[in-house]
């Protein structure tokens, strides 16, 4: 089950499809790799727990993001935005000669150590709101998507915690692996604007809409509910004062 918004294209090779949830940090990736390109697209918001019917049929795995093109379907937020440079170069996101290889590096290590750690940690506590989950859940979605998950919600949520391994006990072990990758990015950026070279690449981008949950930036692409549980607002007080630089970036090139 799905809901579409669209543009339409300006430049004569078609209209790219984005198969998403607009909640999905990884698929933001994809979204702020579009615009930054100025690449108008389609995007077509699936409703979790429904949408592995589609995502199956369009690839290989169940997971979002996936982009459809007129010559292939690519699956992941990484393998996405490499097609996208090679198809549509300017603005580039990954830098030239040896600073790619370092770019692409920085990108794989937040995909891996920060983006499911960030996720967990999100969903340990907002998964006791159904409210706010479905209301991220189904934003810009169809008139029925609502009813409809406040309905299957309770199995909706058991199946999502099995799936992502989510605890007391992997979500505090998830805050601390955050904690140490932010560590680690601020010691990078402590004497340098960019994580690979001198200019805004993948990298940052990948950083940046990774952490983008626990800032909530106005140009993430959701409605964020307008009271925030207080477990939720003190987990991101952790990283309040070590992720202001994300705000930056999103200013900047988002």
């Amino acid at each position: 089950m799905s809901h579409e918004t669209a543009c339409q294209p300006k430049d004569g090779r078609g209209m790219l499809t984005l198969y998403q949830f607009p909640i999905s940090h990884y698929c933001e990736k994809v979204r702020w790799a579009l615009e930054y390109k100025h690449i108008d697209y389609r995007a077509v918001n699936l409703l979790p727990g429904f949408h592995v019917s589609k995502t199956t049929q369009l690839a290989r795995h169940s997971f979002v993001p996936i982009l459809q093109a007129a010559d292939q379907v690519i699956q992941g937020s990484s393998e996405i935005i490499t097609y996208l440079d090679a198809q549509y170069p300017e603005p580039g996101l990954t830098p030239p000669g040896p600073q790619a290889e370092e770019a692409l590096n920085w990108e794989r290590y937040v995909d891996d150590e920060l983006g499911p750690h960030v996720r967990r940690c999100c969903y340990q506590i907002l998964l006791d709101y159904p409210d706010i989950v479905i209301g991220l859940f189904t934003h810009r979605g169809p008139f029925y998507a609502k009813p409809l998950l406040k309905l299957i919600f309770p199995k909706l949520k058991t199946k999502m915690k099995a799936l992502m391994d989510i605890n007391a006990e992997t979500a505090l072990q998830s805050e601390r692996q955050i904690d140490r990758v932010v560590n680690r990015l601020i010691d990078r950026l402590q004497t340098r604007s960019y994580l690979a070279g001198s200019q805004f690449t993948r990298a940052d981008l990948a950083a940046a809409a990774l952490i983008a949950p626990l800032r909530m930036p106005e140009k993430y692409g959701v409605t964020w509910p307008e009271k925030v549980p207080a477990q939720f607002l003190q987990f991101m007080d952790k990283f309040s004062s070590r992720t202001d630089w994300v705000d930056e970036l999103y200013r900047q090139y988002r």
